[in-house]
């Protein structure tokens, strides 16, 4: 099966999927043999720091092997059709992870390939960094908690939206006007069995929240629009003003982060951040998501 998004899997699927993240974390589970000599493919259309490392290392202590793929590597980056791309890949690789720029190519992608993919970042879904916010939102306060998104309706919360709902988390958004859910990730997250709830006010969003997360205001392509996006985004900055109307709420962040802008430096160097438990996790996340897929 492929991950394009997070509710490619069912919700027994992902509780499994992190139950075997916890495991291999926890040193209480030995690497599955089938994955030993596997090889990944990792396509990047766009930069990475946490998703190259994060699947490249999980490869590696699997007892497999990832190779990176840059679009100025191969002939993607010349002009070939991505359907040849994955058609050729299938040929090499054991799976294929794709970080692009528009969702389309990955659809494409998964029609046209005859292994797993996995959806590493595209426009609209990001379901690898939600395996890793779970995992960490798990270990802090299990799934009986309130989770508030604050900032933009990007494919990371869209994918965070639906996801935390798998899980049964009650979940608020926040977001600017003209920057929230579309209306078929909403629909999509009010089918499980957390709460959902979308809205226009951060402090009601935050209010008595268990954790809240935010992103960047302005995501990679979009620094000519930063101006007006920090402008639409007043009030929506996680700084301790906002953190104060939640009852001593952990902080997540997917990085990376604009430091200023859609959070406060102080707030990311305090004790209620776990943003770089979040970003370990990555890596532990990851190789739930290979356990289960190659």
């Amino acid at each position: 099966m492929n991950l394009i998004d997070i509710d490619d899997f069912d919700v027994q699927q992902l509780h499994r999927v992190l139950d075997t993240a916890a495991a291999l974390k926890a040193g209480d589970r030995e690497p599955p043999a089938r994955l030993e000599g596997a090889s990944l493919g990792m396509l990047f259309e766009r930069p990475s720091t946490r998703t190259r490392v994060s699947f490249e290392v999980g490869m590696t202590q699997l007892g497999g092997h990832a190779v990176f793929l840059g679009k100025d590597d191969i002939q993607l980056g010349r002009g070939e059709p991505v359907k040849d791309t994955a058609r050729a890949l299938s040929g090499y690789v054991d799976g294929v992870m794709a970080r692009v720029k528009s969702h389309d190519s990955m659809l494409e992608l998964a029609e046209y390939a005859d292994v797993p993919v996995i959806n590493g970042l595209s426009s609209d879904a990001h379901p690898a960094q939600t395996v890793a916010d779970l995992l960490t939102i798990r270990e802090h306060c299990g799934f009986d908690a309130t989770v508030a998104w604050v900032g933009d309706g990007n494919n990371v919360g869209a994918s965070f939206l639906v996801g935390a709902s798998m899980v049964g988390l009650d979940v608020r958004a926040a977001t600017p006007e003209g920057y929230g859910f579309d209306d078929d990730t909403v629909e999509r997250a009010r089918e499980f069995a957390g709460s959902v709830s979308v809205g226009h006010d951060p402090v009601a969003a935050v209010d008595d929240a268990d954790v809240v997360y935010t992103d960047v205001w302005v995501s990679m392509g979009e620094e000519d629009e930063r101006a007006e996006k920090v402008a639409d985004f007043e009030g929506f900055q996680l700084n301790e003003e906002l953190l104060a109307h939640a009852d001593d709420p952990a902080v997540l962040h997917c990085l990376p982060a604009h430091r200023g802008e859609e959070i406060t430096d102080d707030v990311m160097e305090s004790d209620r951040e776990l943003i770089w438990a979040q970003a370990e996790n990555r890596l532990h996340g990851q190789k739930g998501l290979l356990v289960e897929l190659l």
